[in-house]
């Protein structure tokens, strides 16, 4: 498989906004930097949430896990990997890896997403174009 296996990374610096008074990033927050990833992956590949949900798509998270490692601190260059886990259905999964600029695992997760139609609010199967746009 091509672009199913292959993981996409992105990296930025935590702002001081994601920390507590320690300076050490809330729990929270890590979500968002998983969304972030997910996000961005998506857009690699040519397509993008604003695209889907003008064709009719949405994407909620139906199940969401951390797991917390080592803490990021405010200014810590981050990379966030995200990996498409298995062939898209009527869900989507994801793996995430948070690293840090020594390439020490910060925290982990999955989330699985599932492909709803915006008009019957019901699950839908993955366009077409999306499972095209993987080689699958």
């Amino acid at each position: 498989m091509t672009n199913l296996t292959k993981p996409d990374e992105i990296q930025f610096r935590v702002r001081y906004g994601e920390t507590d008074q320690m300076g050490v990033v809330y729990h929270g927050n890590y979500a968002q930097y998983f969304e972030i990833g997910r996000t961005e992956w998506l857009r690699k590949m040519g397509f993008s949430y604003r695209q889907m949900e003008e064709e009719g798509i949405m994407l909620p998270v139906i199940t969401l896990s951390i797991n917390y490692k080592k803490s990021a601190c405010y200014d810590d260059l981050i990379k966030v990997k995200t990996k498409l886990v298995k062939k898209p259905t009527a869900k989507i999964e994801f793996d995430y890896e948070i690293l840090n600029e020594n390439n020490e695992i910060l925290t982990t997760g999955n989330s699985v997403l599932v492909f709803m139609d915006i008009h019957k609010n019901r699950p839908t199967r993955c366009p077409e174009y999306i499972l095209d746009k993987l080689q699958i």
